[in-house]
């Protein structure tokens, strides 16, 4: 029986390095993948499979169209209370990662513009901040895909108070 355990480790071992070695002969990395301001161009759902973030959906201007607010307000103990004002937009933290519909999915919340995390409510805590940073909300289907109205990103960026820590 221990010989038996023996030889699997042993497979364990040889077998995680060499998928190691191939992995990374091809170019594979286990960082994951990136959650970055995507790209902006003209796009739909499809990859959605795939998690694709570099797709935009674009929509016309007008009275319907999406568009977001943001005001920060110093939390009292310490940071940030970013408040997010969607307009024409709902969200939809059930339907994450699923098929697009009209007018529904979540927000990216960007920190100098670096991904912090994605939004489902409209309400979120940022620790202490730094003056002159910039907190950039997105707007962004079920998909992932970010909204486009009228070739425009439906975000708004906001800086820091100088001074304004928030802690």
């Amino acid at each position: 029986m221990s010989r038996s355990l023996a030889l699997f480790a042993i497979g364990l071992v040889f077998g995680g390095g060499a998928g190691f070695v191939i992995a990374a002969g091809n170019g594979v990395t286990f960082d994951g993948h990136d959650h970055g301001a995507p790209a902006h161009h003209g796009g739909t759902s499809a990859g959605m499979a795939a998690h694709d973030h570099s797709q935009s959906v674009s929509l016309p201007a007008g009275p319907d169209a999406p568009s977001v607010a943001i005001q920060l307000h110093k939390d009292p103990m310490a940071g940030w209370n970013l408040q997010v004002i969607p307009q024409n937009f709902r969200f939809a933290p059930e339907n994450a990662s699923a098929a697009d519909a009209d007018g529904e999915g979540h927000a990216h919340v960007y920190v100098n513009g670096e991904k912090l995390a994605r939004l489902y409510a409209g309400w979120m805590h940022l620790p202490a901040l730094p003056g002159g940073a910039e907190v950039t909300v997105s707007l962004n289907t079920n998909s992932h895909s970010q909204l486009v109205v009228d070739g425009q990103p439906v975000a708004a960026t906001l800086t820091v108070p100088a001074g304004g820590e928030g802690s």
